[in-house]
């Protein structure tokens, strides 16, 4: 078998191992597909303006995250039901999260339990994502739940209230329901899983829910999901600990931006009070470091995660992180930053910087 070189090439094995109910689970977006699309496409629109004659060998990735050191700006998106990609589903990945020793948010939607996932990596870094629940004591249980589990942050998932039209997903229903099963929240009781969804999520949240979510729990609480100043104003002034700039993967609203492109405008927005991730479209290590010289404290991966997982288990996990890792250090070097701090907003410019006339 060729050597793998590129993350694409973990996604070209996975698409043969998996299923096609799998494979078109993991990978599709809502409707037309144009959002999960541009989250990949938008990062070849920017430009990186590297310095030259920086006396850098060597550079230094680690950065502290609410106390907790990693080794990498490269965290794991949380993605449910990963065991359709492999029988050690969340397990696998949180162990080379460990290993690789960075941050891993687990899905309230996997497939292993809160507490199987932070006993088979008790020494990783694990946050929980979340959404609220109509049993909101069911809520209560999970976050407690993780708290007694060691886990240091809760991720509110906020732009999933109803189930995206994933068209893919639509052609597969007969298959794909099933498969279905989690480890923490009652499965499919329907053949139509976006009917199951709605019939347990909280739909009408607001920012008195996401009060209530912060008065339960003494972790930090970050909201996964803005994409828009307004928002990310709103956000600092409800006592938000973080910010994830997310459109759930091109999966929930078909035409909204790509996540780098909005990037900008929420670390604009809050004025460095919060710290802001984003994640979505992370393909290369090129794109880490413009998503970090554009304002994100760290980015999270998630499809390429279950690629490295459908193909070999942990060890595949544990060699994307590494592969993007590598990509990350050279691009550093190349473009003449030692540490994440000398990652500046003026290294990345868009394209249209270089189409005036001489």
């Amino acid at each position: 078998m060729a050597k793998l070189v590129c993350i694409g090439d973990f996604e070209v094995l996975a698409k043969k191992v998996l299923p096609q109910y799998a494979y078109d689970f993991y990978a599709s977006g809502a409707e037309e597909e144009f959002t999960l699309k541009e989250n990949c496409q938008a990062y070849n629109k920017l430009r990186i303006r590297p310095r030259i004659l920086c006396g850098i060998s060597d550079v230094d990735l680690s950065l502290s995250l609410y106390g907790e050191k990693i080794s990498i700006p490269i965290c794991i998106a949380p993605v449910g039901i990963q065991a359709m990609a492999n029988p050690m589903a969340e397990k696998a990945s949180a162990q080379a999260a460990q290993d690789t020793k960075t941050c891993m948010v687990v899905s309230c939607m996997a497939s292993a339990t809160i507490e199987d996932i932070a006993n088979t990596a008790p020494n990783g870094l694990h946050w929980l994502q979340m959404y609220i629940f109509q049993d909101r004591e069911f809520t209560k249980s999970l976050i407690k739940r993780a708290e007694d589990s060691g886990y240091k942050a809760i991720v509110f998932t906020v732009d999933a209230i109803i189930h995206g039209r994933r068209w893919r997903d639509l052609r597969n229903q007969a298959d794909l329901v099933p498969h279905l099963k989690f480890g923490n929240v009652e499965g499919p009781n329907t053949d139509d899983y976006a009917v199951n969804v709605k019939s347990i999520i909280e739909q009408a949240i607001d920012w008195n829910s996401f009060a209530w979510l912060k008065s339960v729990t003494k972790l930090p609480v970050l909201i996964k999901g803005i994409l828009t100043a307004e928002d990310a104003k709103l956000a600092v002034e409800h006592g938000v600990n973080g910010i994830i700039v997310s459109n759930h993967g091109g999966r929930q609203l078909d035409g909204v931006p790509a996540t780098i492109d909005a990037l900008p405008e929420v670390v604009k927005a809050v004025e460095g009070k919060v710290d802001v991730f984003v994640d979505g479209g992370i393909r290369h290590g090129t794109d880490v470091l413009k998503a970090l010289a554009l304002g994100a404290r760290a980015v999270f991966i998630g499809r390429p995660v279950v690629w490295g997982l459908a193909y070999q288990g942990k060890q595949g996990v544990s060699d994307v992180l590494h592969m993007l890792k590598e990509e990350l250090k050279i691009a550093m070097i190349v473009a003449g930053c030692g540490r994440l701090s000398d990652i500046k907003p003026s290294l990345v410019v868009k394209e249209s910087f270089y189409s005036h006339l001489p």
